[in-house]
């Protein structure tokens, strides 16, 4: 008997990587070649949501198969089921699933007709529509409402005409036909090639989009920094939160940090509409059963959605940097029980510490928020040096994190992220210099994993280490006004080169002493030839 070399799963794992960078050099092309005249931008929505109504229509029919074939029904094959008999199943699979999708209505019978559906616009928009109207009433209607509201396959963008808009659908739905997501068979592989396809082009139209981009998408290696330094020691916790969630990446991270470990589900809350459906078809992408993900819509400032789910046990965020809001104008808001304890709000032009105080209300007693945030609010005055007092004399303050510059899309300025903690061991703070941890990748820094396991590392072990790590006493953060800028803590590496002076002096002392002897030879020759040319 032979036994494999070991490194057939290292070979194996390379392999698959090389057929997951070529999907993705394929679908990037794909979006680019298909969109034609339209900003890239703007036809996400169609390239995204023509890919989540793939997956939900092969998820669908796999589930329902498997249903069938478990009852041994072992030729059954959803697909080519009459629309009257799928119907007797329509409510028990809503029940499952969330939704309901007729087989007439599948991405793959829909896309098998459409060279020869001359109302494809008209087939496409009642397919959505009945695909959302099938939660009314259901548990599952909030997660699936409105979900293909940005997919509006009669714009202009698509085309002049409508033949020529159902000439781009046509190709499209072609084109995100063709991709190749594994097997024949729809699994857990298929499942993670799609939600991954889907993060890709996500992190891609936020690259293209710049500023617009970075506010909905935080590149996935901070998600999952952030993950991991709000679980650590810890192989579970109750559920998760991100009060500004975008499109949902960092929440996602944690399905990849602790696989089957957020028991009670995922939370969040997103003011912009487009973004927050983006973030509910993030979800679903990922496999997370609606019932298992409740994402809001609405201001989580001043309307917050969860009150009846906090606290929470894990909270990440990328908040908006310097964003406005209310603040003093309303009047309410200083007895705001998120805010009130500090005793004032977080400036109109600068909310940043009004999300880090709304994170740290719904912070459960055991624990831990990583919060990205705008270096101005670790040492600014005024208002903001008032909250960081609260945040310190009441030890909630864990660590505070330089990351190096240049991570987010469309901000090139070195952020860092606070760790707030309600149950701390000591009342130092612990602080980490990284603004070095990274390589340089295309236009961007990135953190690679082992940037990532160093800082991790630090975090954990909360021990000094020179020029990255230090952890700095209560009083004496105090005694700086409450500034809880790394740089003011962990003294920089001195890279200059050493000098040896009296080697330094020697070597000057022989240069002049050179240079009086070339002066001596020239003034020499000079003479001489001055002598030569005098007249005889």
């Amino acid at each position: 008997m032979t036994t494999e070399p070991a490194w057939t799963t290292a070979a194996e794992d390379r392999r698959k990587e090389r057929e997951r960078a070529e999907l993705h050099r394929v679908i990037w092309k794909i979006a680019n070649d298909l969109r034609g005249s339209v900003d890239g931008w703007d036809f996400k929505a169609y390239v995204l949501g023509i890919l989540f109504y793939r997956f939900i229509s092969e998820n669908l029919t796999a589930y329902l198969n498997e249903a069938e074939r478990r009852a041994g029904v072992e030729d059954f094959d959803y697909r080519y089921l009459s629309n009257a008999d799928a119907e007797a199943g329509r409510e028990e699979t809503v029940k499952e699933k969330g939704f309901f999708i007729l087989p007439q209505d599948l991405f793959a019978n829909v896309r098998e007709r459409a060279s020869t559906d001359e109302n494809l616009n008209e087939t496409l928009t009642r397919v959505f529509t009945n695909i959302e109207a099938s939660s009314v009433g259901a548990a599952s209607e909030d997660d699936i409402k409105g979900l293909f509201a940005d997919l509006d396959v009669n714009s202009g963008k698509l085309g002049p005409t409508v033949a020529k808009r159902n000439e781009k659908l046509v190709k499209l739905l072609d084109a995100i036909g063709s991709l190749n997501f594994g097997n024949d068979e729809f699994n857990e592989n298929t499942i993670d090639l799609f939600g991954d396809a889907y993060e890709y082009l996500m992190q891609m139209y936020a690259s293209s989009a710049g500023k617009s981009g970075g506010e909905y998408y935080t590149p996935q290696e901070v998600s999952e920094l952030l993950a991991r330094i709000t679980v650590v020691g810890k192989t579970e916790v109750n559920k998760v939160y991100d009060p500004a969630c975008g499109s949902g990446s960092l929440l996602l991270k944690f399905k990849k940090v602790l696989p089957n470990g957020v028991r009670q589900g995922y939370f969040g809350q997103e003011i912009n509409l487009t973004t927050y459906n983006l973030c509910r078809i993030n979800m679903f992408l990922h496999d997370i059963p609606y019932e298992k993900f409740d994402i809001a819509h609405g201001d989580t400032l001043i309307d917050p959605y969860h009150w009846d789910d906090e606290p929470f046990e894990a909270i990440v965020s990328n908040p908006p940097y310097s964003t406005r809001w209310e603040g003093d104008s309303n009047p309410l808001l200083i007895n705001d029980e998120r805010y009130a304890p500090a005793g004032v709000l977080a400036p109109k032009a600068k909310a940043d510490l009004a999300f880090t105080m709304h994170m740290l209300s719904w912070l459960a007693v055991n624990g831990t928020a990583a919060i990205v945030e705008f270096p101005g609010v670790l040492y600014r005055g005024g208002a903001e040096q008032k909250i960081r007092k609260y945040l310190i004399d009441n030890n909630y303050v864990d660590t505070v994190i330089q990351l190096p510059p240049d991570l987010f899309f469309g901000v090139t300025i070195a952020t860092c992220i606070i760790v707030l903690k309600k149950s701390k061991v000591d009342s130092r703070v612990l602080f980490i210099d990284a603004s070095a941890e990274f390589t340089r990748q295309g236009n961007k820094n990135k953190l690679t994993g082992v940037n990532q396991a160093k800082i991790l590392e630090a975090f954990t072990h909360r021990e000094a280490l020179p020029h990255f790590a230090t952890l700095v006493d209560y009083e004496i953060i105090r005694d700086n006004n409450y500034n809880i800028a790394v740089s003011s803590y962990v003294q920089a590496k001195d890279t200059r080169e050493v000098a040896d002076i009296k080697a330094l002096n020697a070597e000057i002392a022989r240069i002049v002493d050179r240079q009086y002897s070339l002066r001596t030879q020239i003034d020499a020759i000079v003479a001489a030839l001055e002598s030569d040319d005098a007249p005889r």
